[in-house]
């Protein structure tokens, strides 16, 4: 595995395909971040590539950036573990304004269940 430090974060290479992102504390995703993002997931994986989101911090996003955080063709599932309520609200909004887009995505309490349900996604 090898981390990456990007200005909103951490991203680790679990796998060719599979990466974890940690979004910093107190951080607001903005669409140049999410630019950042989406060139590094498509300049350091292989595709098509699954994502474990840990929100392990608590962290928002512009309106702009929760349109178009996701949209790479190129990912193929998302697992996104949340420990608390407000995680777990803010991401079933952020699926419910992007439900046009029909990601396949799942939330998990533990990340070693996210981690099983993406492996058995390829």
């Amino acid at each position: 595995m090898k981390s990456h430090q990007l200005s909103f974060g951490e991203i680790i290479i679990i796998k060719p395909n599979l990466a974890e992102v940690i979004i910093n504390d107190e951080v607001l995703m903005d669409i140049k971040m999410v630019d950042e993002y989406h060139a590094f997931l498509l300049t350091h994986l292989e595709a098509p590539f699954s994502l474990l989101v840990n929100k392990k911090f608590s962290y928002a996003y512009t309106f702009e950036a929760q349109k178009t955080i996701a949209t790479l063709k190129e990912i193929k599932a998302m697992a996104v573990v949340v420990e608390g309520f407000n995680a777990k609200v803010s991401t079933n909004f952020l699926i419910s304004i992007n439900k046009e887009h029909k990601w396949n995505i799942k939330t998990f309490r533990l990340r070693s269940e996210a981690l099983e349900w993406l492996e058995n996604e390829d």
